[in-house]
């Protein structure tokens, strides 16, 4: 206990001229309560169905006389997009492609000369576990063919750099190691080599099954490609737990969606069984690949390399299982506290491996599940950590998947307009620039402690995330300008950058979305605020601004692609 009239060091670090420690600093994205989850109705159904899904029990079917109305919708849904595929379509195939985690961009029947099923992968880069390639194996071994994986490596993706990219090549490395289990051949193609419609006339593909990803830029590659392949092109949402077709628009928020996503659930915990391709590919003499083994970056002569590899984070799909086993067995017994203390190791930093696909949310759910099956006292944490993976981030897909101002001010529901417009012409003081945040200097210690985290480790403590976002509002001349340093930040550093999580997290800071309106204040009018002098008392702040102090080096540019695995970040589940 501090001695009367001790100075609270943890107070004044964070305060700035006029704040008093008393304001409260409000619950926010990453504080969800797990009594919404634990205590909702359709939990305890999920439950017992993750139980059997451990256990490799199938779905228990209806009693004789009784219809499971779940059942009863899914096979009408099912019927209903086979009935609309082309009338020639194998029957075995006319089944696959009317999997609801299925859709169909180029219909008609495979292409009767092809030498290969082309499995494009982009979001979902993990050899098992994935749905998507489970589907491509599928079909190949229907049609008698092999199956390539390909992977195209842009150089010039929106916002990317080096060191996602150094993340991203250490990931291929484990496809192709891993492929080789599953009798599947991987090709990868950097630019400027990279054209896929070249790629699927070289490989001579019969038919092209791909993976989803909701940002704009990948799913304009898509739309694309539909439009100009002359083979079947389908892709698959291996990315959600529950597939984002289920929805057919953008949910208001997660009170909203809470309900509806966890009835839907127990429907979607069936178990991969990575089916092995019976049929091997032989390359083609002089056909072109190159090596993951490489640095894919090279020759790139445009490339953002300012910003190096994250020190402490490794990527691809071992790694991954490697920081979910950590999790699971050291750290979650004490998520539910220490989820909402930056200045510990207590969370699992999987957002990076879940961005990239490194690791499928499924995996992740049936392992948090396992481990409560064996200790029932870790259900309160469990119940916090899925209610993020599942509630949150499937929240923030929908967001991005619906909401083509996901990432600008169009993103404000009516009520943040109106506040918006009300305080555009408060004064801001202090305004700081670009250049003065990105280099940590403002006076708030708190917040500079974060954003050196950011910039040195490749990840940002998601409890820091909310209060750093609402400061950048504070010290920005305008919400749209707060949006654009945001995002412009959170995309350059976080190796977790350039996803729904992030986006999604920024329109909630700045705009108030999946939020509602609170009390009126100066700057931020009836949106959420955060008081930097509350904030820091919620957990040891001294200690967390200790980790990162001023003057040392600013990230780790020149850091080379051959790192040891090490797995002691601090982070969040994703976003």
């Amino acid at each position: 206990m501090a001695k009367k009239g001790a100075k609270d060091t943890r107070e004044s670090v964070a305060t700035p001229p006029g704040e008093h420690g008393a304001d409260s600093a409000a619950k926010g994205m990453s504080e969800g309560d797990p009594e919404a989850v634990s205590h909702h109705p359709a939990r305890e159904k999920a439950i017992r169905a993750a139980s059997k899904a451990i256990r490799g029990e199938a779905p228990a079917k209806p009693k004789r006389g009784k219809t499971s109305t779940t059942d009863s919708d899914a096979d009408v849904r099912r019927a209903a997009k086979a009935a609309s595929l082309s009338a020639n379509l194998p029957e075995t195939l006319r089944v696959l492609a009317s999997g609801e985690r299925v859709t169909v961009r180029r219909d008609g029947i495979p292409k009767a000369d092809g030498k290969v099923v082309v499995y494009w992968m982009q979001r979902a880069e993990r050899a098992f576990d994935n749905v998507a390639l489970d589907c491509a194996v599928d079909v190949a071994n229907e049609l008698g063919l092999p199956v390539v994986v390909y992977f195209a490596g842009i150089s010039n993706f929106p916002h990317a750099n080096l060191r996602h990219y150094v993340f991203l090549n250490e990931g291929l490395r484990d496809v192709e190691e891993d492929l080789k289990q599953r009798n599947v051949s991987f090709v990868l193609r950097n630019a400027p080599h990279e054209d896929r419609l070249r790629f699927f006339r070289d490989a001579k593909a019969a038919i092209v099954i791909g993976d989803e990803n909701p940002m704009r830029v990948p799913e304009s590659w898509r739309v694309d490609i539909a439009k100009t392949i002359d083979v079947p092109f389908w892709t698959v949402d291996a990315d959600t737990l529950v597939p984002m077709n289920r929805f057919d628009k953008a949910q208001y928020a997660a009170y909203t969606m809470r309900g509806k996503l966890w009835k839907m659930v127990p429907d979607y915990l069936e178990t991969s069984t990575n089916p092995k391709a019976k049929h091997a590919w032989q390359k083609p003499k002089g056909f072109y690949a190159d090596d993951p083994k490489q640095d894919m970056t090279e020759g790139w002569q445009q490339l953002d390399r300012s910003v190096g590899a994250a020190p402490d984070l490794r990527g691809g799909a071992h790694a991954a299982q490697a920081r979910l086993a950590l999790f699971v067995d050291k750290l979650l017994p004490g998520y539910a506290h220490n989820r909402n203390h930056p200045d510990q190791d207590g969370t699992s930093v999987l957002s990076p491996y879940l961005h990239y696909g490194h690791l499928s949310p499924l995996t992740i759910y049936l392992s948090i599940e396992a481990a409560v099956e064996k200790d029932k006292s870790l259900r309160e944490s469990a119940d916090g950590f899925l209610d993020e993976m599942v509630t949150w981030r499937e929240l923030c897909v929908n967001y991005v998947k619906y909401n083509p101002h996901y990432d600008d001010p169009g993103c404000a529901e009516e009520w943040a307009q109106k506040t918006v417009a009300a305080h555009a012409k408060d004064t801001r003081d202090p305004v700081y620039t670009v250049e003065q945040m990105e280099r940590a200097e403002t006076y708030d210690e708190l917040w500079n402690a974060a954003q050196r985290q950011g910039v040195r480790l490749g990840w940002m403590h998601n409890f820091m995330r909310m209060y750093w976002a609402k400061k950048i509002l504070e010290w920005s001349p305008d919400n749209p300008t707060a949006m654009q340093t945001c995002i412009y930040l959170n995309d350059k550093y976080f190796v977790d950058g350039r996803d729904p999580g992030g986006y999604a997290g920024i329109a909630w800071a700045i705009y108030g979305k999946f939020d509602r309106p609170w009390g009126e204040r100066k700057v931020f009018g009836k949106i959420r605020y955060m008081s930097g002098a509350s904030t820091g008392k919620k957990f040891n702040s001294k200690a967390y601004m200790a980790q990162y102090p001023a003057g040392e080096r600013a990230d780790s540019k020149g850091a080379t692609q051959e790192r040891p695995r090490v797995h002691r970040a601090k982070g969040q589940y994703g976003g």
